[in-house]
């Protein structure tokens, strides 16, 4: 550790996280399994020091030598609007003319070229779980797309955020997103609010970014709605299944 460090260094501030002990271990479990990802928000706007305050607990993430390479764009008002409409028509004629998708690249491969089990599987489960609970017919292609459109919608959700990396950053940096944007989500429920991570975004940056702000140097990694969940809308009565432990977990001894 180099000396400017240790001058720099806040031996109670040290000592306070060594010795602090948890006295609700309830809350913190039922804050990290009460997450899911809402799809039905109410207009109640969030307070700006309550999003400071959730980003403030989040950053508290591990990184890689510390790097803390996300940044953190917070979308509401007119700027929300603006991407919720730009988006939204380029999902339209993405609908209406297919070839158009070709303008719209994800700057990194969130799923895989070729699928399979158990993930295609899981992946299924899931897709057609939640449009039979809104009775979306596999066919019926004008429910899907509106369904889709959603993200795009925020799902009526009064803030959304957008986290990016510095494109010099190598893929370790993706894990480290990972766990500050998990940590987004559970400190979230401690303030009674929810959270949907959205990939969907991903591939209209060029639409998204100049609106943000960000640089040319930036990689959106994915977008979040945040708000008060719909407690009365029937899509968040859908809550995704867990496997067993044992079925991801080798015991080496």
């Amino acid at each position: 550790m180099s000396e400017a460090v240790k001058e720099n260094m806040q031996p109670e501030q040290a000592s306070a996280q060594v010795s602090v002990r948890i006295a609700d271990a309830a809350s913190v479990d039922a804050a990290i399994t009460s997450r899911f990802s809402a799809r039905a928000f109410i207009p109640t706007p969030v307070p700006r020091d309550v999003v400071e305050h959730i980003l403030n607990v989040a950053s508290r993430a591990a990184s890689g030598t510390n790097t803390q390479p996300w940044r953190v764009y917070v979308v509401q008002g007119a700027k929300r609007d603006q991407i919720v409409n730009e988006v939204c028509a380029a999902h339209d004629a993405i609908r209406a003319n297919p070839e158009v998708a070709g303008e719209y690249r994800e700057t990194y491969d969130y799923y895989p070229e070729k699928w399979v089990s158990p993930y295609i599987d899981r992946r299924r489960e899931n897709g057609w779980s939640l449009y039979g609970l809104l009775g979306i017919t596999k066919g019926d292609k004008d429910a899907m797309h509106q369904q889709h459109q959603r993200n795009f919608r925020f799902f009526d959700a009064p803030v959304g955020l957008f986290v990016t990396i510095d494109r010099v950053m190598g893929r370790g940096s993706l894990v480290d997103c990972g766990m500050f944007l998990q940590n987004i989500m559970v400190a979230a429920r401690a303030q009674g609010l929810h959270t949907c991570p959205q990939a969907a975004w991903n591939g209209f940056a060029k639409i998204i970014q100049p609106i943000i702000g960000a640089g040319e140097d930036e990689m959106l990694v994915c977008g979040m709605s945040l708000g008060y969940a719909d407690e009365t809308a029937l899509v968040n009565t859908f809550h995704t299944p867990r496997v067993a432990v044992e079925a991801f977990t080798k015991w080496v001894e």
